[in-house]
């Protein structure tokens, strides 16, 4: 089961540090990270995201591959390249996997400025190694969809 947990950061500078605890963490096979996000305020009180893979660029170099491949097909790789690129980044743009846009745009919009939080939508975790290498953040639980008990766990491993 994908667990999320919302992490109420100081600023958007601790959260991206977090985003890439959490790709050190993977790395070692502490987490299995499915999607990661940061949102903020700017200065002039907009939410920003930031998303830890670009379904864009993704989807256009899928896309530019299919394409060319296609492109062959009909003798002309060069065209095919560029309509599948079209294409591969438009439905990237479109597409919502991972933590929902309309989530983070939600918690986004009560953040204080120059607060930040990050997303992580993980599958597992050697939850005691995770909460040791986050603790110097003193990150605040926002939300999760754990359970209230395990809720309550993370909270008081965090705050110890």
């Amino acid at each position: 089961m994908t667990h999320l947990v919302v992490l109420g950061l100081e600023s958007r500078e601790d959260a991206e540090r977090v985003v890439q605890l959490t790709d050190d963490l993977a790395k070692q096979q502490l987490l299995q990270r499915e999607d990661a996000a940061i949102a903020y305020k700017d200065a002039k009180g907009k939410v920003r995201i930031q998303q830890a893979v670009n379904l864009t660029s993704a989807g256009a170099a899928g896309g530019a591959l299919w394409g060319t491949l296609i492109g062959l097909i009909f003798l002309n790789p060069l065209a095919g390249m560029v309509v599948g690129a079209a294409t591969g980044a438009i439905s990237g743009k479109l597409s919502d996997i991972g933590v929902s846009d309309q989530l983070i745009k939600q918690i986004g919009q009560e953040l204080q400025e120059g607060h930040a939080a990050v997303f992580l939508l993980a599958r597992s975790a050697t939850v005691d190694r995770v909460v040791e290498a986050l603790k110097p953040y003193s990150p605040t639980i926002l939300q999760t969809n754990l359970t209230r008990e395990r809720e309550d766990e993370l909270v008081q491993a965090l705050q110890s």
